[in-house]
C-alpha cells in the first residue's frame, strides 16, 4: 500500500504538468486564431490598432505559459516578454519616448525561443495527441508571426528601402497587417507580387521563410505520420 502510494505521489506531478501544458498549447492557439482573424478588421475600425496592441500582447503572454513547465523556460520566457510588452505599451501611447525596434527585437528572440519549444515537444513526442496537434499548428503560426516582426524591423531599420509596395492603396510600411499578410503569404509559397523584398536583408528573410515554410510542413507531416503508424496497433 505505501508503494502504491508513493508510485501515485510521483505520477502525479507529472500528469498535472501534462495538462497545464495542453491547457497552455490550446490557450496559445486560440490567442493566434484571435489575432489571425481579427487583424485585417480591426485596422479599419477606430481604436483597432490599440485593440491589435492587446490581442498581441495576449499572444506574448500565452506563448509564456507554453513554455512554463519548466523553471528555466519560464524565466527566460519572462525576461524576453516583459520588456517587450511594456515597450509595445509605450510605443503605441508615446511613440516619441521609444523606438518600435526594441520592442520588434524582444518580440522577435520571445517567438524565436517559443517555437523552438514547441518542435521539440512535438519532435520528442512519443504518439499524436491533441496536444501535439495544438503544439504543431500553433508553431506554424508562430513561425508566421515571427517573420511579420521581423519584416517590420527591417522596414523600420530602412525605411522605404527594404520592400516596393506595387499596389493601388497608399500602403507604404510593413507594419501592422500589410507584414502579416506578406509573411503568411510568403510562408505559404504562393507570392501574388503586390509586395517585392527589395534589400538584401529583406530578400534573405522571404527566401528563409519560403524555405522554411516547406521544409516545416514536408516534416511535420511525416513526423506525424510515423508517430501515428508506430502508435498503431498491429492486425496480424
Amino acid at each position: 500500500m505505501k508503494e502504491t502510494a508513493n508510485r501515485r505521489h510521483s505520477i502525479k506531478p507529472v500528469l498535472e504538468r501534462l495538462r497545464f501544458r495542453r491547457f497552455s498549447t490550446v490557450q496559445l492557439l486560440i490567442a493566434l486564431a484571435v489575432l489571425l482573424i481579427c487583424a485585417p478588421f480591426l485596422e479599419e475600425v477606430e481604436g483597432g490598432h490599440l485593440i491589435l496592441s492587446v490581442l498581441f500582447s495576449l499572444v506574448l503572454i500565452a506563448a509564456v505559459f507554453a513554455v512554463a513547465n519548466r523553471k528555466r523556460s519560464l524565466v527566460i520566457a519572462l525576461v524576453l516578454a516583459i520588456p517587450a510588452i511594456i515597450a509595445r505599451w509605450i510605443n503605441q501611447l508615446r511613440p516619441d519616448l521609444v523606438h518600435p525596434s526594441v520592442f520588434l527585437v524582444c518580440a522577435l528572440l520571445l517567438l524565436a525561443f517559443v517555437i523552438g519549444h514547441l518542435l521539440q515537444f512535438v519532435l520528442r513526442a512519443p504518439v499524436v495527441t491533441v496536444e501535439v496537434l495544438c503544439a504543431s499548428i500553433s508553431a506554424y503560426l508562430m513561425l508566421g508571426l515571427m517573420w511579420t516582426v521581423a519584416y517590420w524591423l527591417v522596414d523600420q531599420l530602412t525605411p522605404g528601402g527594404a520592400f516596393s509596395f506595387n499596389t493601388e492603396r497608399g500602403v507604404h510600411s510593413m507594419n501592422g497587417f500589410t507584414g502579416f499578410y506578406f509573411s503568411f503569404i510568403t510562408l505559404s509559397t504562393v507570392g501574388y507580387g503586390d509586395i517585392t523584398p527589395v534589400s538584401q536583408a529583406a530578400r534573405w528573410l522571404a527566401a528563409m521563410e519560403a524555405m522554411t515554410g516547406l521544409l516545416y510542413v514536408a516534416v511535420l507531416i511525416a513526423r506525424l505520420v510515423s508517430l501515428y503508424s508506430s502508435a498503431k496497433p498491429d492486425d496480424s
